[in-house]
């Protein structure tokens, strides 16, 4: 996936500050089920806000889950982190144009 530039990355945080967390990440990490319903939420959306375990490695866990699926991890906050992946398959009124 290309890099994406800060004012991208910006634009998408804003954009997923209004989202609501759609996949949970439970103690057992990132198993398949949960790397398959983020994968699908990714196909669906393009952005995805995901709720991640306590601990101190969740920023890792996040570039983790990025790299699997092919996404961009535009951020993490607290237990809450988001990706992005763009879906070219979608149509042009849902998905997100970046600047």
């Amino acid at each position: 996936m290309d890099a994406l530039t800060g004012k991208q990355k910006r634009f998408l945080r804003s954009r997923g500050q209004s989202l609501a967390p759609l996949v949970s990440v439970g103690k057992a990490g990132l198993t398949q089920a949960v790397l398959a319903a983020l994968s699908d939420q990714l196909d669906h959306h393009e952005l995805v806000k995901i709720k991640l375990p306590a601990g101190s490695e969740r920023k890792i866990l996040a570039a983790e889950a990025a790299e699997t699926l092919t996404a961009t991890c535009v951020g993490v906050i607290g237990r809450t982190a988001l990706l992005y992946r763009a879906n070219k398959r979608l149509d042009d009124d849902k998905r997100i144009p970046l600047p």
